[in-house]
């Protein structure tokens, strides 16, 4: 044994008692207590990198440490990740006052991000007693992240907390009473949802869940993702080979992955058959190849026998002891047929089997479209298809669980949620934060970036450094087309040149190529795209100087960014390995692969058993949703979407790109850029919303309960509804009365003049009675002049009631609330109007003036009209006083970029933009933020599929 070992194996000891004095426990474990010496310790962990085992595990006990809730005794009541809890940990674990020093550096208090629950009441079961004493799987799971060196213990922490939280809302599976629980589980595009459902299986089995039913998408090249990376990482090597003895060759050569995965070695290891290690045993009724198939003679393979027979199948004695059936399968409807079919073959009582049903992309086919019938004939309601068989196995299955996995979540929480058999997330809807590393929206788009166009650069903004548009005339697109693929082969060479110097192992590298759904178009564009590569020349040094330029202008540059990785500092260090990544690229002779339903190309995309994908994917609808496209770094994409949620699955530039984050591009329209802008803001504002509503009331119930989310989903782009059209709801919102109010989504088009006319008419009583005060001091420490003057609650809603807006509910329920209180809650407001410096920002506004006008970008036609966070700290700590009654808000002229201002604007080209901040005394006492009502009373304040 070595000290590492000493040191590993007491960490892995306090996973079950909790911290303990370090050393001590490292002596207890270790063959020789000599091998225990604190500064060699401190020597290995000084020398070691952070993918060494021993500091990877300090880093993940600490951080479990650090994020424990408060409850436990050893914690003395210090708030989780503070420094206060971390000298708590290190007194414990009894480190010299180097060691605590040294830890600290290495491995700083993490800020774990939260998951955003909202949900109805529940009865607490998980506890963690519960799930320290059964963590077979979870345990091995974790484990196996823990080796993978692209995540570190930040991540793993954040994991482990956010399963917790969609298991502890499942019913328990060892309760007398059956109960079903349905949930939603929101992530980003590609931000992990598969990690965090394979935890939720693994933590569910542990917990005594014994039939696992995934739905994995709607192809065959989704599940067999899925499959395979549950078999890897969950189901392990034991399961798969079922005691297959090494030197049997014909039953290995019949087992899956054996021999034919170059990663076999990396399938989690359990060390023994985990029924001999605590755990339940895990039977595949899928393969990475075989979808379900229809059991007939091998019925018993479902069954779930008894140890007990007097007893019911969820008593403890029996599943505790008894096995696990896991079956991942597409959603078609003939496959889900057959496995009702044998579910109803089997001789143990369905009610008794605790079954966890998770459904990955769950608002993709799962959601029943049909047009439903008046209530009084809900029995006969028409469904869709999958929705039908999904219906079916809840009803066979009264102990089921069921939850979904989506990052397209409107479809869901427009289910009807009176109907029992259907999906609505009833229970819970639980939001996913991104983890470390993770490259979303503000990754390509400079949301809310206080920076002049002018002056972006690679170095500081998101657009700058990984978009280029692509030229709307057909005829132009060829030069786009030669840029795409050009930065395809750099940075390709980048990541040989990476690896040669250490760095990552980049064993995929791909370019996507999304132009058009339609199958019959993709032949053509891989002839198209086969042929611009053909005529650039890569095999010749005649390409070099058009290369060498790019290299100049784009790749350098952008690499510079804080998040860039090590590159050659000129082009000419860069050549050596051009030609390895042309060799690479063309190693099939064929540099681009054709990914749909169609068999004709005749070559099949297959990440795992391929150990190097190199090559530019042209595709649509299979590459458009679910599946993850590995090495994904060039994306070339010109298709148009009107449904939100569609658009947002087609951004497979979204996701993890350890070691090459700095070399991603997006290639696409202006117009295209824009609406995914105006997508990811729905996005960001329907999580805003959630986040706001998450924390309970004062009177200690949840302020909204999942059938009351869908009002709160927004609609940036006029022309882009968040789900399909049959998909729609009947709640809205009556009273909102929301600490902060920007309701910058709601303003009228730039085009309507007569409603910007009329807004602007309503203000111009309150610019005129404004009054100037040079240099007062914002948030950032800086002296800015502002205009200023105050109102009575009722002189303010007499403005605001002017008001025309894009959407009639854009601020409605605002207003109502305003409307409604009363003086000892809001009895008036401190109205700031910032002001710019420079003669050339000073205009009069109908008569009154001079005064700043806000020139914002127009997008889709409107502005984006959005306070500035430092001019906040001017008017919010009025508000938010103790027992305040005075609220405040920011008021901004604002006019579009492009706009001619001299002198004087015209009332009909300024938008009256606006924030408000409640003041403190207008708070609900009764806890709630929202009220409710219905657009049609015969129907429920719930949301409900229609046309």
């Amino acid at each position: 044994m070595t000290l590492v070992d000493a040191y590993l194996g007491a960490l892995k000891m306090m996973e079950i008692t909790g911290p303990r004095s370090l050393h001590q426990t490292a002596a207890f474990i270790a063959t020789s207590p000599e091998l225990v010496e604190e500064d060699e310790l401190r020597a290995h962990l000084a020398a070691a990198d952070p993918n060494d085992e021993l500091r990877r595990a300090l880093s993940l006990r600490l951080a479990t440490f650090d994020h424990h809730p408060e409850d436990a005794a050893w914690t003395e009541d210090t708030a989780p990740n503070t420094r206060a809890r971390r000298e708590v940990v290190l007194r414990i674990f009894d480190v010299e006052e180097a060691t605590a020093v040294l830890l600290g550096d290495l491995i700083p208090i993490a800020n774990l991000d939260e998951p955003i629950v909202i949900a109805d009441k529940w009865t607490p079961w998980y506890t963690e007693n519960i799930k320290r004493s059964r963590e077979f799987y979870w345990q091995h799971y974790s484990e196996s992240l823990l080796a993978a060196p692209h995540l570190g213990a930040k991540a793993i922490t954040t994991l482990d907390k956010a399963t917790d939280r969609v298991v502890e809302r499942l019913a328990n599976p060892t309760a007398p009473e059956a109960y079903q629980a349905k949930g939603l589980v929101v992530g980003y595009v590609q931000s992990g949802k598969t990690a965090n459902f394979t935890g939720v299986i693994a933590k569910a089995i542990d917990a005594g869940y014994r039939l696992i039913i995934v739905l994995s998408g709607t192809t065959d090249l989704l599940r067999t993702q899925t499959q395979r990376r549950l078999d890897m990482e969950l189901v392990g090597q034991e399961n798969i080979l079922r005691g297959i003895k090494p030197d049997d060759e014909a039953a290995l050569d019949a087992t899956d992955y054996v021999g034919a995965d170059p990663e076999w070695d990396r399938f989690v290891r359990h060390g023994v058959r985990p029924s001999d290690g605590g755990g339940s045993d895990l039977y595949r009724l899928t393969k990475k190849s075989f979808d379900y198939k229809s059991l007939e003679l091998g019925i018993s393979a479902l069954d779930f026998p008894k140890r007990e027979r007097h007893l019911p199948f969820f008593h403890p004695d029996n599943l505790f002891a008894g096995n696990t059936r896991l079956a991942v399968v597409k959603k078609n409807s003939g496959v889900l047929r057959k496995l009702v079919a044998d579910l109803n073959k089997i001789t143990t009582r369905l009610e008794e089997v605790p079954t966890l049903i998770i459904d990955d992309e769950s608002d993709q086919a799962s959601v029943n479209t049909s047009k439903p019938k008046p209530l009084s004939t809900e029995a006969k309601k028409k469904r869709s298809a999958i929705n039908h068989h999904i219906a079916e196995l809840l009803r066979m299955l009264p102990r089921a669980q069921y939850v979904g996995y989506t990052a397209t979540p409107f479809a869901n929480v427009f289910i009807d949620p009176n109907d029992a058999e259907d999906i609505f997330p009833k229970n819970f809807l639980i939001a996913l934060p991104p983890g470390p590393g993770y490259m979303g929206a503000r990754d390509f788009h400079d949301l809310n970036l206080d920076i002049p166009l002018d002056e972006r650069t690679e170095e500081n903004s998101a657009q700058k450094a990984h978009v280029r548009i692509v030229s709307e005339e057909e005829q132009e697109q060829s030069a786009n087309l030669q840029g795409a693929l050009d930065t395809f082969v750099l940075t390709g060479a980048v990541k040989l040149y990476r690896e040669s110097r250490g760095h990552d192992t980049f064993r995929h590298h791909t370019m996507l190529y999304h132009v058009a759904m339609q199958k019959d178009a993709h032949r053509e564009q891989r002839a198209k795209v086969k042929e611009m590569w053909d005529r650039s020349g890569y095999r010749s040094a005649a390409c070099f100087e058009r290369l060498r330029d790019l290299y100049d202008k784009d790749i350098l540059p952008v690499t510079r960014r804080p998040d860039g990785g090590e590159t050659p500092s000129t082009f000419d260090e860069l050549v050596p390995f051009i030609g390895d990544t042309i060799n690479r690229i063309e190693k099939t002779g064929h540099p681009v692969l054709v990914v749909n339903s169609d068999k004709i190309e005749g070559e099949e995309l297959d990440f795992s058993t391929d150990p190097h994908v190199w090559r530019v994917l042209v595709g649509g609808n299979k590459l458009a949703r679910g599946f993850t496209v590995e090495g994904l770094t060039v994306s070339y994409y010109l298709r148009q979407s009107r449904q939100a949620d569609t658009m947002m699955q087609m951004g497979r530039w979204f996701g993890y790109r350890t070691g090459y984050r700095d070399l991603v591009r997006l290639y696409t329209t202006q117009a295209l850029y824009d609406d995914f802008e105006d997508v990811c803001q729905d996005e960001e504002f329907f999580r805003d919303e959630l986040r706001q509503y998450a924390p309970l009331g004062a009177n200690g119930e949840p302020q909204i309960t999942p059938s009351q989310i869908p009002p709160l989903v927004a609609q940036h782009h006029p022309k882009i509804r968040p789900t399909a059209a049959n998909k729609m709801y009947n709640a809205r919102v009556e009273q909102r009365r929301t600490p902060m109010k920007e309701p910058s989504s709601g303003y009228p088009l730039i085009s309507d003049g007569t409603s910007l006319q009329d807004n602007t008419q309503a203000f111009l009583p309150l610019l005129s009675s404004a009054v100037d005060h040079p240099e007062v001091i914002d948030l950032d420490g800086r002296p800015v002049n502002v205009l200023s003057t105050q109102l009575t609650n009722e002189e303010l809603v007499s403005i605001l009631s002017q008001l025309h807006w894009a959407k009639e509910d854009s601020f409605r329920p605002d207003l109502n609330f305003l409307r409604q209180a009363k003086p000892d809650a809001i009895a008036d407001w401190h109205v700031v109007l910032p002001q710019l410096k420079g003669q050339d920002t000073q205009v009069v506004i109908g008569g009154v003036g001079p005064l700043s006008v806000h020139r914002r970008r127009v997008i889709n036609g409107k502005l984006q009209a959005k306070s500035q966070p430092a001019d906040r700290s001017l008017v919010q700590p009025i508000a938010n006083r103790a027992g305040s009654t005075r609220g405040g808000m920011l008021l901004y002229p604002m006019a579009p970029k492009d706009a001619t201002v001299q002198g004087e604007l015209s009332t009909s080209e300024v938008v009256m933009a606006f924030t408000l901040f409640l003041p403190q005394a207008s708070g609900a006492t009764d806890g709630k933020l929202i009220t409710w009502t219905t657009k049609d009373d015969s129907l429920p304040s719930y949301a409900l599929v229609s046309r």
